[in-house]
């Protein structure tokens, strides 16, 4: 029998399954990811959640012939490692990848994409839908896209295309990103930087009323979207999030051209009438091109690990028809 592996490596959770060769998981795990002190605690997560799966599965590690990984970047493609990642502690500054999972797997087949990619490997994989011209858009911890074009998955020289997050969509720059640089998509409406946006709106309109824990350490955007039509203040934040959301999906339209746009990621599903409804409903009125199709993902919280995957199990390629060869 041959095993293939997938990983997903997020800000906030490191996941991990095993397959057979027909694509049928027989093992997985999940962990929180580390918050250091150094990447390679976040490395060692990542290892004992593979190696956790694969007990799930009844092997040793060493029985698997490939491994996908999708994981947050930026990336060091030449080291096989994610660099100074934007939504973890500045003390985290490289996460070793490949060479230590490869090292576990006794493999050389170890492939490494930015997790939006891996999503939308995930999306073409199990879709009903399969266009050669698709985007999937996580809205989670932080923000980015994985772009598939003419049928081919949008890597960059370096790994790290489709950092759609990190393109400016305020040039007046009022919030930081987690990056550090200003008017960043995902400085107003990722998951990390809701909160310190509401707050910057409060300031901007001291007399709005607002039941929301602004001072509290602990304030998260649930919390905004709890308080959704009973707060002055969370349904202007919410808003407010749905303008520089779409103008965010209009510059991927402009740029790619999808057929279809499929969202994932934390706060995208838990709030979908509050988030992706209000981008349907403006993203037509701001592009000049063919409306896409807009959707949220069907695989939920796994749609990065299956991308994973099917990445493993197709040499990486992300190529729908190898996966079908091979069953």
């Amino acid at each position: 029998m041959v095993y293939y592996a997938g990983v997903d490596l997020g800000a906030t959770n490191v996941r991990a399954v095993v397959a057979e060769d027909d694509g049928a998981t027989v093992g997985a795990s999940n962990n929180g990811t580390p918050r250091g002190p150094t990447g390679i605690d976040v490395t060692e997560k990542v290892l004992a959640t593979l190696r956790e799966a694969c007990t799930e599965a009844g092997i040793d590690p060493e029985r698997i012939e490939a491994v996908g990984i999708g994981s947050i970047g930026p990336f060091d493609l030449a080291e096989g490692a994610v660099i100074d990642p934007a939504n973890l502690p500045d003390t985290i500054d490289r996460i070793p990848l490949t060479g230590p999972i490869g090292n576990l797997a006794d493999t050389d087949e170890v492939y490494l994409h930015n997790d939006t990619n891996a999503g939308v490997i995930g999306e073409r994989f199990h879709s009903e839908r399969n266009p050669d011209d698709m985007v999937y858009v996580t809205i989670s911890s932080g923000i980015g896209a994985g772009v598939c074009c003419d049928g081919d998955i949008l890597d960059g020289w370096d790994g790290n295309a489709g950092e759609v997050g990190h393109c400016i969509v305020d040039p007046a720059g009022r919030m930081t990103c987690g990056c550090g640089h200003d008017g960043h998509w995902e400085a107003y409406c990722s998951g990390n930087n809701i909160p310190e946006y509401a707050r910057l709106l409060a300031e901007d309109d001291p007399s709005t009323e607002t039941a929301l824990p602004l001072e509290d350490p602990e304030f998260t955007a649930r919390d905004v979207f709890d308080l959704a039509g009973e707060d002055e203040l969370a349904d202007h934040t919410i808003e407010q999030l749905a303008h520089w959301n779409a103008v965010g999906v209009a510059n991927v339209v402009h740029s790619f051209a999808p057929i279809v746009i499929s969202f994932g990621g934390a706060v995208a599903l838990n709030n979908e009438e509050l988030v992706v409804d209000p981008i349907r409903e403006r993203v037509s009125d701001m592009v000049m091109s063919n409306v896409p199709e807009i959707q949220v993902t069907r695989l939920g919280d796994d749609v990065v690990v299956e991308g994973a995957l099917a990445s493993a199990m197709t040499e990486g390629t992300g190529d729908r028809r190898r996966l079908r060869d091979r069953r």
